[in-house]
């Protein structure tokens, strides 16, 4: 069946018929695959020779999971599907469970999704301590759908199976034995010996052989289920008010618990096929690829390059981004030299390193042993006497561009001839900070996103003259790092930040018309994003909002906003969070409450903006809220997409969704627009930019794609910038 997967059937001496998933890298579950596995275990059940039957996976893994290339073609209506029911109840319930020869699965490395839901229509199951094990299908917008939200709950209890399903929370095999998901612990040398034993052991009676979907002894009594059903529903809905499919999910659940498994089993099926095809699951799989495709960049990484090893980091400055990114780094053993100006600063900033490791030590993230190993690797400095053999700079200091010319010139001088110069810059033009040097194809931006150590995106910006290799090296350390790089070309704001600098701005206009600074908020933060633009105001801090500002002012005149309310609040020493006054005001813990005390600016601000509203303040629906903010975002990323500053539309979709918290069920904000239709957008704001300013014009990119009534993402003429 070549690439498409294919099973192998073994029949030993001792008379088990070892069924093996071949279909690398993760032996990932294809309807190929699948009537594979089916006609093997036909075969086994017909041969006088096998008395049992052990499923497991070639090189090391049991099986990542139904391919989710499928769930396009399903989305698309473009393949030959199965009926309904067919795999999960005539395939793997019938068959497979319903085998009058026992059958075990030998579980190493992964069983996640459909590949653990084979695994549970086994008769008993064998795992590595290491394995994982999991549902975590609800992150694609789907549920289990080959009988995973039946027999999970029967074998390890209902409040046990709901966590690891709602919460997409896979298990190891040590406490999947513990939970009574997995029978026996073998080491990976024994793990198919061990399995054979217990099919065999089954056969000679000295086992029970267990049909998973009809056990009874874990599941809780009918009142006491329905209880913690309606407690999961109570969290769902606090934690995913915008999401269907956890609901049905827990509805799927109670079917089985209620009714029998039986009818628990057709309700997945249609359930599942209801929400394969849905808007969240589409835009979850959109949003997958996308994540996958970032690291792919034409003209970089299909070019054979070799990253080359970076066996040791420099960073400049200790502030929040430096010991951020210093964190990130030693956390996955690069060793880090940080340097500051005096040894205050940088006493401060190593202590916010080890800070950072001891929040993880208390969450029981890290063992007090790995802390101070992983604490060990970050050093010190007030001089460049150590910088003489790193492989890799990252300048992180304030967004001043002669101190990041000075720092640039003084790394050319101090450091080899190899080492890379990156800046952590978010704004400035890398061709600006690197003017007095020479070493212009090694200069590369490394924009992190605060708090470093935890956000998982990395921007990598790349000039005209940045190598290829250089660019190659940064990915393999973003990847090494945990962080997800997507590579950008060069100017102010870069991607990111070009493409939201518009989302606070339409926010501030909004006001100086007439709206209540908190309902802005408030249905931003229903649509989906994390906070609203006035919080993320706070979080960020005035004195930062107003010097971006500026840098955009400068740049992208024509089309900016200029409220005067931040300036205004800033003057009185409001300056976000780190005062605890902003737009809300802050207690000891960080809580925000809403200030009323700001309608004094925000009446100045209407005043100088010569829009007073004589108590008639403008009303919108939360939709036009939703559309005036974001509808800017979508003509900047359009602007960003036709300089070339990203190569393509899937890549600002992650960018949205992991540097500014987008919905990810939305698929990011250029699928998100693409699902309303170019037309549309381009004929809303023109619009707003009748009515308020060029703020709101729309960029020839939209308008070309309005006029042809085709997809933002589709037949980009990118004038290249890169």
């Amino acid at each position: 069946m070549g690439s498409k997967g294919r099973t192998q059937m073994e029949v030993g001496a001792d008379g088990v018929a070892v069924i093996t998933i071949i279909h690398p890298p993760v032996n990932a579950l294809s309807v190929d695959v699948l009537y594979g596995l089916k006609e093997n275990y036909e075969q086994a059940l017909e041969r006088n020779d096998v008395k049992a039957i052990v499923v497991t996976g070639a090189n090391g893994k049991f099986s990542g999971g139904f391919d989710i290339t499928s769930f396009e073609g399903v989305q698309k209506e473009s393949r030959e599907q199965p009926p309904p029911g067919f795999i999960s109840i005539d395939v793997i319930t019938n068959l497979f469970e319903g085998a009058r020869k026992p059958s075990v699965a030998a579980i190493d490395g992964i069983a996640l999704g459909g590949g653990l839901e084979i695994a549970m229509a086994c008769h008993a199951r064998v795992s590595t301590s290491s394995a994982q094990l999991g549902l975590p299908e609800l992150q694609l917008g789907i549920i289990p759908g080959f009988g995973g939200t039946q027999r999970l709950p029967r074998l390890v209890g209902l409040t046990k199976a709901l966590e690891m399903i709602l919460l997409s929370k896979p298990i190891r095999g040590h406490e999947a034995h513990a939970a009574g998901l997995v029978d026996e612990i073998a080491t990976p040398d024994k793990i198919v010996a061990r399995a054979r034993q217990w099919a065999l052991d089954i056969v000679d009676y000295k086992r029970p052989k267990v049909l998973s979907l009809y056990k009874n002894d874990k599941l809780e009594p009918l009142g006491e289920a329905r209880e913690v059903l309606k407690f999961a529903r109570a969290q769902t809905l606090k934690r995913a008010p915008n999401l269907r499919h956890p609901l049905v999910c827990i509805d799927v659940i109670e079917e089985g618990i209620v009714s029998g498994p039986v009818a628990g089993l057709w309700k997945e099926v249609y359930a599942f096929q209801e929400l394969v095809v849905s808007d969240t699951a589409k835009s979850l799989v959109h949003f997958f690829f996308a994540l996958r495709g970032t690291s792919k960049v034409p003209g970089v990484t299909d070019l054979g390059l070799v990253p080359r090893k970076i066996s040791k980091v420099g960073i400049l400055g200790g502030g929040l981004m430096g010991s951020g990114i210093a964190t990130a780094l030693i956390l996955s053993n690069y060793p880090v030299i940080l340097k500051e100006v005096n040894a205050q600063f940088l006493q401060a900033g190593v202590e916010r390193v080890r800070a950072n490791l001891q929040s993880r030590v208390r969450k029981g993230k890290m063992t007090q042993e790995k802390f101070e190993k992983t604490f060990s690797l970050l050093k010190g400095v007030l001089d460049y006497e150590g910088f003489k053999d790193v492989d890799l700079v990252i300048e992180a200091v304030i967004e001043n561009v002669n101190l990041k010319q000075q720092i640039f010139a003084d790394l050319e001088k101090h450091c080899s001839p190899h080492c890379i110069l990156a800046s952590n810059t978010s704004t400035i033009d890398l061709n600006l900070i690197g003017q007095n040097t020479k070493s212009h194809d090694r200069i590369v931006g490394a924009h992190f996103f605060s708090p470093a150590h935890i956000m998982p995106l990395l921007e990598i910006v790349r000039t005209h003259q940045t190598s290829q290799q250089v660019i190659v090296d940064l990915i393999d350390v973003g990847k090494k790092i945990r962080k997800t790089p997507i590579v950008v070309g060069n100017c102010t704001g870069f991607a990111v930040n070009r493409m939201f600098f518009p989302y606070t701005q339409s926010a501030l206009l909004l006001v100086d018309h007439g709206l209540d600074v908190f309902h802005i908020d408030r249905v931003i933060t229903k649509f989906g994003m994390p906070m609203g633009p006035f919080r993320l105001a706070d979080l960020v801090g005035f004195d930062i909002a107003v010097a971006t500002g500026l840098q955009y002012l400068e740049n992208f005149s024509e089309r900016v906003y200029k409220s005067m309310l931040i300036p205004l609040m800033l003057e009185d020493k409001r300056a976000g969070e780190k005062t605890r006054k902003g737009f809300y005001i802050y207690d000891e813990r960080r809580k925000a409450t809403p200030d009323p005390e700001i309608k004094k600016y925000i009446e100045k601000s209407r005043s100088i903006a010569g829009l007073a509203t004589d108590g008639k303040p403008l009303k919108l629906q939360d939709k036009d809220i939703v559309e005036m903010v974001f509808f800017p975002v979508v003509n900047e990323a359009c602007r960003v997409l036709a300089e070339a500053i990203a190569v393509k539309s899937s890549d600002l979709d992650v960018a949205s969704v992991m540097g500014m918290g987008f919905p990810p069920y939305r698929g990011g904000v250029m699928h998100w627009a693409d699902s309303l239709g170019s037309k549309y957008i381009y004929s809303r704001l023109n619009e707003w930019s009748e009515k308020y300013g060029s703020s709101y014009k729309p960029c020839a990119y939209l308008e070309e794609r309005a006029a042809k009534g085709i997809s933002l993402a589709s037949n980009m003429r990118a004038t290249s910038r890169l």
